[in-house]
């Protein structure tokens, strides 16, 4: 090993490898691409620190001039990323390395001026690495080696494609180490991509999972699982604790309840900056805080110094975060213990999660109040302070405290100081015990009086208005009031026999409440009836009689409809125009039905068209629907050539609801003799395609296709006085407005 590297070492108080970093430092692996599988909390990061050693430093063991980087390190959380980076500078502290960061969430600023100063190593996370990269403030020319620490979970946070992008901006000649947990195939796939001749390295086969965790589910019911979290922070009274949650709203009424509870308590999830999260770490290490609720944000990486109890409140989504959440205790051979919350209703979960881990739990129930009372006695009689000697000062002060108390005095005075500092146990209920519904206790309402209000069913009385009107009214509450029992013409409200007198004192003699309505005390209370009911016929409780079959509609030709005699313009103008009440009135009056032969004499050019559709009777000029004052559908008696519903003979175009025998344009819903329509082509006849405007078509019968005209003739029914667009150029349309006639 390089003399420094085993210097700084030696000075962090390691005496042997943990069998990850033997395996990477094995002098055959030197200069090669490595792919590491490893259990968390096994020392990765020393490992890879010491794995590319050999690659960075000279013979002297030492770095030289500080420039473009020569080893990248990336990690999936700035969480993790900071613990790296810490790792990796007391690590290659005697070599002269500059180590920097880029972490999202950081000031881009201020990374930007640590690289152009020079580094010999950059960690960050992927998204922040890759800004800098497309900004050209991290230069790769010069890498040498590039590790990916936690690279299933960076695949997971969907960190792949960053990845595969640092990967090829970087040279080919380089070293790449991948530090994983479990391979899956995707890793698998990125390390046959990049890596060449990579060594394949296991040090988590042959060895059980989290050997030094101890592993407990605590069977509790369903409200006491907040409970048992409290318990079991008294009872381990554990230097560091980490409780985990699955969501931010979680993480925050655990963090609220345990301060108010006298713990020292900081939080850790998603919604924090990245300042706030940093505090919260700084403080567990520190000491002042000494209980962390966290989020799975938490849960990759984070090595917080005599973490001894990981608490899972909520058990996690996967077996996977299961180890990783407890992976963050029993760190570098030391011991702790993983508990898991388990309420009825997530039993069955908490057991496939530990059968698809792989481990092994003990199902036990959490501490209660006294066995934490009984620990604190222990833990108080076993305290190293009772045989600690006492400096001048304290032995001063003890000696004139035992001057004036009695030794039961001092005891008992110490006792409940002690006790003062602590929070109390709680006291939880049998793990299958289901919370105690209250019971409500019949009201009793003693003597009563009744009286009678002169509203009831019929008027829509009701007795969440009365109950108001009756407090108002008679200066009374609610308590004083008991049934209230709505009838069909009058309602009975009882009331208290002691309120009786000061009720009718505040309504008076009157007996009047509000608006008419009256109220008049019973001698005797009411016979109550009960309300009908919806149905009160006897049900048959015979068999149905079975529904005739529908018979079919009588088969035949549709009635038509009978048209009216056509009306000129000119007779129409005299008459009085109906308001728009009685023309919608007109409307949507029945029409009688009509025969062929009542259609009338058929109409030439010179004659007047008929009334449009849906305009009544003596309103020239009207728009369709009622609408005074529109557009005509019909021709003018002087102008031929208003807007046809139906189109004439040798029209191009025009609509096919029906042809009149003379070319007018009247409509007509029957179809008059003329000349036969030509059939519509069919989808699959490719010489009756549709034509784009501009491009010459064959043409189809009679009709041609016009630029700007719709395929197939004349536009859909639908919008009365909207302008046709497959009319021949220069024939006036439907939308010119009908004159009267000249002389």
């Amino acid at each position: 090993m390089i003399q420094t590297l085993a210097d700084a070492l030696a000075e962090k108080g390691y005496e042997t490898l943990t069998p990850v970093q033997e395996a990477v430092t094995d002098p055959a692996l030197a200069g090669r691409d490595m792919l590491v599988s490893a259990q968390t909390g096994s020392g990765k990061t020393v490992g890879f620190g010491l794995a590319i050693a050999d690659t960075l430093l000279d013979e002297d063991g030492r770095m030289g001039r500080a420039a473009t980087p020569l080893a990248l390190i990336v990690a999936p959380t700035r969480e993790l990323a900071f613990q790296v980076q810490r790792e990796i500078t007391w690590l290659y502290a005697k070599t002269g390395a500059q180590v920097a960061t880029c972490v999202g969430g950081m000031d881009m600023r201020t990374e930007k001026r640590t690289l152009e100063r020079g580094a010999h190593i950059v960690v960050g996370t992927p998204g922040r690495l890759r800004d800098h990269i497309q900004r050209n403030s991290l230069d790769l020319s010069g890498i040498r080696a590039i590790v990916l620490d936690e690279a299933d979970e960076m695949l997971d946070l969907g960190f792949r494609e960053d990845l595969e992008f640092m990967l090829g901006e970087s040279p080919d000649d380089r070293r790449t180490l991948m530090f994983s947990a479990t391979v899956p195939p995707m890793i698998a796939t990125l390390a046959k991509q990049y890596q060449r001749d990579a060594a394949r390295v296991n040090t988590a086969a042959g060895t059980r999972q989290h050997a030094d965790i101890e592993y407990q589910a605590l069977n509790v019911s369903q409200h006491d699982a907040e409970h048992a979290v409290i318990n079991l922070l008294l009872f381990h009274d554990a230097q560091n604790a980490l409780v985990f949650a699955n969501t931010r709203a979680m993480v925050a009424r655990l963090t609220a309840r345990l301060t108010n509870r006298g713990f020292a308590t900081v939080s850790l999830s998603g919604e924090l900056s990245q300042s706030e999260r940093t505090h919260a770490l700084q403080a567990m290490r520190d000491g002042r805080a000494r209980v962390c609720v966290a989020t799975d944000v938490a849960a990759r990486g984070i090595d917080l110094p005599n973490l001894e109890l990981v608490i899972h409140a909520e058990l996690p989504s996967n077996s996977e975060t299961l180890l990783h959440r407890s992976g963050r205790t029993g760190r570098a051979g030391r011991k702790g213990i993983s508990a898991l919350i388990v309420a009825p209703k997530v039993r069955s979960k908490a057991q496939r999660l530990l059968k698809f881990a792989k481990l092994t739990a003990e199902w036990t129930v959490p501490p209660s109040a006294d066995d934490i009372v009984a620990r604190e006695e222990e833990r108080l009689l076993t305290d190293p302070a009772w045989t600690e000697a006492a400096n001048e000062n304290q032995e001063a002060f003890a000696t004139k405290l035992s001057e004036t108390f009695t030794p039961m005095q001092l005891a008992t005075a110490y006792l409940r100081l002690h006790q003062s500092r602590r929070s109390a146990p709680e006291d939880l209920s049998p793990p299958d015990s289901k919370p105690a519904r209250a019971e409500r206790a019949p009201r009793e309402f003693g003597p009563s009086v009744w009286f009678t209000v002169s509203v009831g069913r019929n008027e829509r009385a009701e007795a969440r208005w009365l109950l108001p009107l009756l407090c108002r009214a008679g200066d009374v509450d609610k308590n004083s009031l008991g049934a209230i029992r709505v009838q069909e013409t009058e309602s009975f409200v009882e009331l208290a026999a002691a309120d009786a007198d000061r009720f009718v004192a505040a309504i008076g003699d009157a007996g009047e409440l509000e608006g008419g309505v009256t109220i008049t005390r019973l001698a005797t209370p009411p016979t109550l009836s009960a309300p009908p009911r919806r149905d009160s016929g006897p049900r048959d409780s015979g068999p149905r009689e079975r529904r005739a079959p529908r018979s079919a509609p009588a088969s035949g030709p549709k009635p038509a409809y009978e048209r009216s005699t056509p009306r000129s313009y000119a007779d129409t103008a005299s008459e009085p125009k109906h308001p728009p009440e009685e023309a919608h009135k007109e409307i949507h009056k029945p029409r009688a039905p009509r025969s062929d032969d009542a259609r009338g004499p058929a109409r030439s050019s010179d004659k007047p068209h008929g009334k449009s559709y849906g305009k009544p009777d003596g309103k020239p000029g009207g728009k369709s629907f009622g609408k005074p004052g529109g557009k005509p559908y019909g021709k003018s008696e002087d102008r031929p050539h208003g807007k046809p519903f139906g189109k004439s003979d040798g029209k191009p175009g025009g609509k096919p609801y029906g042809k009149s025998t003379d070319g007018g344009a009247g409509k007509s819903y029957a179809r008059a003799d003329g000349p036969a329509k030509a059939p519509e082509p069919k989808a699959t006849d490719t010489s009756k395609r549709f034509v784009p405007p501009g491009a010459k078509g064959k043409p189809s019968g009679k009709s041609s296709f016009k630029p700007g005209a719709k395929p197939g003739g004349g536009k859909p029914f639908g919008k009365p006085g909207a302008k046709s667009t497959g009319k021949p150029a220069g024939k006036p349309g439907g939308n010119d407005v009908p004159r009267r006639p000249k002389g």
